[in-house]
């Protein structure tokens, strides 16, 4: 099984709203695919900011590039992102992994 890490922060007056955003579009999108073995989001505050850290789980290779494509490195992004002043890490990593566990 593998899981996909990937991060970004937004400024904490936007932490709610983006909560809800992250929700309606990675978490549910990634649950939409087949082969999405579970989403996970954890939330940090450090200082002004709100850190955000999502793991998807999948069955296998294939099943992430279904939802991600072929450069499955690259994040994926929504057209709303910029409206809570994201900052994404451009890139996102894939680990094998035996046995799902929330972040």
């Amino acid at each position: 099984m593998i899981v996909r890490t990937w991060h970004g922060c937004v400024p904490r007056r936007h932490e709610a709203g983006f909560a809800e955003h992250l929700e309606q579009t990675g978490v549910q999108h990634s649950r939409s695919i087949a082969g999405n073995l579970g989403a996970f989001v954890r939330q940090e505050e450090q200082g002004e900011w709100t850190h955000f850290f999502l793991a998807t789980y999948w069955v296998d290779l294939e099943a992430v590039k279904a939802f991600a494509g072929d450069n499955y490195h690259i994040a994926v992004t929504y057209p709303d992102d910029e409206q809570f002043e994201l900052l994404s890490d451009p890139y996102v990593f894939q680990h094998e992994v035996s046995e799902i566990a929330p972040l």
